[in-house]
């Protein structure tokens, strides 16, 4: 009977160190995992702090820097004009589509280009309608050229009328270039013709550009009223976007 009894009690010891050990095994299973847990969202944090900001980069790198100044102007006044003899105001020394011109470039800002022929033109009126003819089936070569044409996205293209047209010398010019996609503002000086239907000449010679209503200024307003020509320019720029 004490051997049944001796028996039975070390069952019940054994069964209780089992449990004992299965808790205690359990319990340090759960903290080792909690642990690594842990050390994988320490080692995840860390990572993440060793990673740039992709939002913040983009937005530094998406400042907008200060921008250098246009080396040139994108507006270009390009005009043929004459001294000496001329209809209407006798011998001049500054032409009258010159004047125009100088007060379109004034009020815009435009670069100036002169075109001039490499021949001299006659002095006297007499003799420059003498040539002004012959030029038709005689073309006149231009001395300089523009270089940087492509800079220019509007051209202010100014001429006498000469014939009831523009001078040949202008047809050459449009020739001389590609003007697609660009603007050009045609203005003339004259002895009471207006623009005489220069505009769809421009527009013949340069049908992928956007030719705009011209301005025509008499000759003698320009050379002998130039405050009435002025108010004249000043209107007609802000009239097409070009306000001052």
């Amino acid at each position: 009977m004490k051997k049944l009894l001796s028996i039975m009690l070390c069952a019940c010891i054994c069964t209780t160190v089992t449990a004992c050990t299965a808790n205690n095994s359990s319990e340090t299973e759960s903290v080792e995992n909690e642990n690594n847990l842990n050390d994988s969202k320490q080692s995840e944090s860390s990572s993440s702090d060793r990673t740039p900001d992709t939002s913040v980069s983009n937005s530094t790198t998406a400042e907008p820097t200060p921008s250098e100044p246009a080396s040139d102007s994108k507006i270009l006044v390009a005009y043929f004009s004459l001294a000496g003899e001329q209809y209407e105001v006798g011998v001049i020394e500054k032409g009258n589509t010159e004047i125009v011109a100088e007060m379109i470039a004034d009020a815009t800002g435009a670069d100036v280009f002169k075109i001039e022929s490499t021949t001299e033109y006659p002095a006297t009126y007499d003799g420059l309608l003498d040539i002004s003819r012959k030029e038709e089936t005689n073309p006149p070569q231009i001395a300089e050229t523009v270089d940087n044409m492509t800079d220019y996205d509007t051209i202010f293209l100014g001429y006498p009328i000469w014939w009831g047209d523009t001078p040949t010398i202008i047809k050459v010019f449009l020739q001389s270039y590609d003007f697609s996609g660009k603007t050009i503002v045609p203005f003339c000086t004259h002895g009471g013709s207006g623009l005489s239907g220069t505009g769809r000449t421009i527009s013949n010679l340069c049908p992928n550009s956007t030719i705009k209503d011209g301005l025509a200024i008499r000759g003698s307003t320009a050379q002998n009223d130039r405050d009435s020509a002025k108010q004249s320019v000043t209107k007609w720029l802000k009239e097409n976007g070009y306000g001052l």
